[in-house]
């Protein structure tokens, strides 16, 4: 018969962990979790950042500031920039106008729509580009309608800007969604009896209970416009100083063995969407 004394010692020590018992194996369990994590997060991230790092600065500080310098890469990035800058507003206006439909109506091919959303995290952006020659090309099947009106799309920045609208339609939608689900329509519907109109409702009432839900939108298509890559090459064949995107510069340098200018562009790109993402995600948590 064992007494209270031996009993005490068999049984296993434990441990809170903000208000919950944990016993060893809990605990190692999630030390070996965060391992997991973080190993998984490095090798994906944090090497790839490094190996970009390591590259631009191959030459020193002073190749970073030459390839920069060149005027190769500055028309790049800015006509990246410029392309950015419309898919913003576009998808800003026609995103979050997509997002309230969803939320608050209900009609025949919702669910439809809805799916279709997600259609282009589905096809791959090469796809895309091919698609948008085979409408917008040569011989595609409104290039009679496009020759009628002298408009060109492919080879062009108006089909590089249509490639990017389509890979980055689901960020601003999917973003917004599920804040105006959150927020429902008790408030709006307060602010009606009391005489506001449907704008006034919706600047005074909705969009500050959705406005970080719009800006991550907007932070996310603008990092993925910055990024987009296969798409743009299809429709927009990377000809130098007028369909070529920073990500495309990026490609024609690797090509030519330009390692330094590759490494420095795609380094100076990732430090864009980098600055944005994490400036807004500081500013979210100083508001709160």
């Amino acid at each position: 018969m064992t007494t209270a004394s031996e009993h005490s010692t068999q049984v296993k020590p434990v441990t809170q962990h903000r208000g919950r018992i944990s016993s060893p194996i809990d605990i190692w369990r999630r030390r070996l979790l965060i391992f997991i994590v973080i190993t998984y997060t490095a090798v994906l991230i944090l090497a790839p950042l490094v190996g970009l790092i390591s590259g631009a600065f191959a030459e020193g500080l002073g190749g970073i500031i030459s390839a920069v310098s060149d005027p190769a890469v500055f028309s790049a990035f800015s006509l990246t920039l410029y392309i950015a800058f419309i898919i913003i507003v576009i998808h800003a206006l026609f995103g979050t106008t997509l997002a309230w439909v969803l939320v608050r109506y209900r009609f025949p091919g919702r669910r439809l729509l809805n799916a279709f959303i997600d259609l282009p995290f589905a096809v791959s952006p090469v796809v895309v580009g091919y698609m948008l020659l085979l409408l917008f090309g040569r011989n595609g099947m409104l290039a009679p309608v496009l020759d009628l009106f002298q408009i060109k799309v492919a080879f062009a920045v108006p089909g590089m800007i249509l490639a990017t609208l389509f890979v980055t339609l689901p960020f601003m939608a999917r973003e917004v969604m599920p804040v105006l689900e959150a927020f429902g329509i008790e408030q709006e519907q307060a602010a009606a009896t009391l005489g506001a109109n449907g704008w006034q409702t919706f600047w005074m009432v909705t969009f500050p209970a959705l406005r970080w839900g719009f800006i991550y939108g907007v932070i996310l298509t603008f990092a993925r416009a910055l990024g987009e890559f296969g798409a743009v090459l299809v429709v927009g064949g990377g000809i130098q100083g007028r369909t070529e995107t920073a990500t495309l510069f990026i490609f024609r340098a690797l090509d030519g063995r330009q390692y330094v200018g590759a490494y420095s562009a795609a380094l100076l790109l990732g430090l864009l969407s980098l600055i944005l993402v994490v400036g807004t995600e500081f500013l979210r948590r100083r508001e709160k």
